[in-house]
């Protein structure tokens, strides 16, 4: 499966990004990485370009929300080139402390399939692969 992945916005971990194409590629995922300081219509085009499968964005300064709040509007946009992709976000989602269980809706109301909120990457990806074990 093509994974396209990166890290949103103004957020440059770098290592975390490369930890994630990491795990997934050791997952045998074919992985896009548009690396750091990516914008959410980048992913969009990435996405399209590439047929992937999966759009995995991370972020772990915090700004995800408010960088991700147009994901529903660009599905919209791109129509039916995205009508089987996954959407999944992981890391530390919002700026300050939250709890889970409001973040996590709130982003699945902004498009995501998956959200993933402070959760280890492995216990994510586990996750990811039982999500799509069970769409096939």
């Amino acid at each position: 499966m093509k994974v396209v992945t990166g890290v949103v916005g103004n957020d440059i971990h770098v290592v975390a990004n490369r930890l994630i194409d990491l795990s997934l590629q050791a997952r045998g995922f074919e992985v896009f990485n548009l690396g750091v300081n990516t914008y959410l219509e980048e992913f969009f085009d990435a996405v399209v370009e590439t047929n992937a499968d999966i759009l995995l964005i991370s972020s772990l300064n915090g700004e995800a929300e408010g960088w991700c709040r147009e994901v529903n509007f660009l599905k919209d946009k791109y129509g039916k080139l995205l009508d089987n992709v996954v959407f999944m976000i992981g890391g530390n989602l919002v700026v300050g402390t939250g709890d889970a269980s409001n973040i996590v809706p709130k982003f699945k109301n902004y498009g995501f399939d998956l959200v993933f909120h402070q959760v280890d990457l492995n216990t994510g990806l586990d996750e990811l692969e039982k999500f799509m074990s069970e769409r096939k």
